[in-house]
């Protein structure tokens, strides 16, 4: 019974091992977009399909007709390539584990995370109103409640990427070359 937490343990360091290798290719993409004016621009494409997705939540009715579908399917594809991108770029900082990351990263990861719990509970706040006393019907509240948790959720990723300093491109160079 003892061999049990070793495997587990062992496991669980192949799998991080895993993870770390992933995220060193990972880093090495996109290497002209690691600026702060291309993730601002990528942060601010987020942003307006987060706003597309709640404006197509309000426009949710039995029969939505094609104003529903042009805003949930545009904030659903403009948003998930600018997260995913943004994920990229910032290295993931906002969901990797600890031994991933160093002290700089771990704090910056901290704030956003927090930052994100705290919108994400105000957000919730506003969708249970939102259904409480302005959707029409279930589905309507269920469609807000879905999109501002999408929102919620993209928080610590447009944190990071309008914040984050630029990368140095020494250290960029520096792990290319390691490659």
């Amino acid at each position: 019974m003892t061999e049990q937490p070793g495997r587990l343990a062992a496991y669980w360091e192949r799998q991080l091992d895993k993870l770390e290798e992933a995220e060193r290719k990972r880093s090495r993409k996109l290497p002209g977009w690691r600026t702060r004016k291309h993730r601002r621009a990528l942060v601010v494409v987020l942003v307006a399909a987060d706003l597309a997705l709640v404006a197509g939540a309000t426009q949710f009715k039995a029969d939505p007709g094609w104003i529903f579908p042009a805003f949930w399917l545009t904030g659903l594809f403009a948003g998930g390539f600018a997260f995913i991108t943004l994920r990229v770029l910032t290295g993931r900082m906002s969901g990797s584990f600890s031994r991933l990351l160093d002290e700089r990263e771990r704090e910056w990861r901290h704030r956003v995370t927090y930052i994100g719990y705290q919108a994400l509970s105000y957000l919730m706040l506003i969708a249970m109103f939102y259904g409480r006393i302005v959707a029409d019907t279930a589905a309507g509240g269920a469609m807000m409640l879905s999109a501002l948790l999408v929102t919620g959720t993209t928080i610590p990723a447009i944190v990071l990427g309008w914040s984050l300093p630029d990368d140095d491109p020494e250290d960029f160079e520096e792990g290319m070359g390691n490659a």
